[in-house]
């Protein structure tokens, strides 16, 4: 049964037809992992808590630096210095106290992705070091777990959403020519230029992905690469197939 105060609280999504209460207690039933707590995660973090994700797992090893103020909307200047996942966790459970947010500030690597993963119903890729995003994807398939995957530069996103077995993986996408280990994307030496407002569209499309997958309603991005262009507000697909010899999900 849900509380009278859930009620109240998620009442305008309880009236849509295809949520309802049921929809509402398995969406409290639900465990949702985010690897990175920045521009991407933070959008992400917001809806899925405001939408009654009942565990969200939040994985990240940084701290909040006010260059991250710009877009990271889950922080604030008066965290600077503060792990990004205590941060993150702060400012849900301020919004939603009724949820679970459990706060892992690690780097996900080989040694703790599939312990992580194996934890959680769908996990969403809000990452820019395409090293990570390459070894979540393999563990995500390997796990059977499903993966919502965006990425953002300047005025751009992209995003992707992995169904294994049922579409292709984010490696049939993008392969790799070789397993030399990838330069990461962004740095402090070589920062990522991005347009403060780009993560916070994808993020939402993130997140959007992630709640129709848990309450098994619409049709999600399987197959299909999503294109913004905020330059021009604009939005493109494009469709992407299965790789037979896949080295990540081909034996599936």
């Amino acid at each position: 049964m849900i509380s009278n105060q859930d009620r109240e609280r998620y009442e305008r999504q309880i009236m849509l037809e295809e949520i309802g209460e049921q929809g509402q207690l398995r969406l409290a039933k639900s465990r949702v992992l985010v690897v990175g707590a920045g521009g991407l995660g933070s959008p992400v973090l917001y809806y899925l808590a405001a939408a009654g994700v009942g565990t969200i797992g939040v994985v990240d090893d940084q701290d909040v630096e006010l260059s991250n103020l710009q877009r990271q909307i889950i922080h604030s200047t008066a965290r600077i210095g503060m792990p990004k996942v205590l941060s993150a966790k702060q400012t849900l459970l301020a919004l939603n106290p009724g949820i679970n947010i459990l706060p892992y500030h690690a780097h996900l690597d080989r040694s703790n992705a599939a312990e992580l993963v194996s934890k959680f119903d769908v996990v969403i890729s809000a990452l820019d070091n395409e090293e990570t995003r390459y070894l979540l994807n393999e563990n995500c398939v390997s796990l059977r777990k499903p993966m919502v995957d965006g990425g953002v530069h300047g005025f751009y996103g992209r995003l992707l959403t992995v169904l294994p077995g049922k579409g292709p993986c984010y490696a049939c996408v993008f392969p790799r020519k070789d397993k030399r280990p990838l330069k990461e994307q962004g740095s402090k030496d070589r920062p990522i230029p991005v347009f403060g407002t780009t993560p916070g569209v994808i993020g939402i499309l993130q997140a959007q992905e992630a709640l129709k997958i848990l309450l098994d309603v619409g049709t999600t991005l399987v197959g299909k690469m999503l294109f913004y262009d905020g330059l021009t507000t604009t939005f493109q697909q494009l469709e992407v197939g299965r790789v037979k010899d896949c080295p990540c999900c081909g034996h599936l």
